[in-house]
């Protein structure tokens, strides 16, 4: 890239790091994994460059080569590498009920599989519509809305359905 467009890049990058981030730790739930997934994609970018600047949503085109560099990344056989015996043990939570609450919600969404998981938070962190979220994953409509199903069905099971259901019907007797 010698003529302006490097500089176009390279502004368009700085700006976008922070919500690729997001997208990728929110995906990944690991930061190292999150930074991996955000420096593929933008070095994807770089190299489609020209053809990815003249895409009428630039910002969709590149949460899409996101997404799928998510999906894919279990394929490949790096992914599977485990540098140490164990996983090292977690911080403890902080006082914040809020922060365990991620914690537990992101721990269940971590066993959902990979395509349910890149579903739900598009659909719900994003609150990206059906369509555009089919869009992204390639996949018709009905396919976005079966997976958000057993997505949601996998996490209630996941997170305790008799915990849910009683908080609902408890704080719908109190009124």
């Amino acid at each position: 890239m010698r003529d302006g467009s490097e500089e176009e890049y390279v502004d368009y990058v700085t700006a976008r790091i922070p919500a690729l981030r997001r997208l990728a730790y929110l995906l990944a739930g690991d930061e190292h994994r999150a930074d991996d997934l955000v420096q593929q994609t933008i070095t994807t970018l770089y190299v489609k460059w020209r053809r990815a600047c003249t895409a009428t949503h630039l910002d969709r085109y590149v949460r899409t080569m996101l997404v799928r560099a998510y999906l894919d990344e279990r394929r490949l056989a790096w992914a599977r590498v485990r540098l140490v015996r164990e996983t090292p043990e977690r911080t403890a939570p902080g006082q914040d009920a809020g922060v365990e609450d991620r914690q537990v919600l992101r721990a269940a969404l971590a066993q959902v599989p990979r395509r349910q998981q890149a579903v739900l938070v598009l659909r719900f962190f994003y609150d990206l519509p059906v369509d555009e979220v089919a869009a992204t994953l390639g996949c018709t409509s009905g396919t976005v809305k079966s997976q958000t199903s057993r997505g949601l069905a996998t996490l209630r099971r996941l997170l305790g359905e008799r915990e849910l259901a009683g908080a609902t019907y408890e704080g719908s007797r109190s009124r």
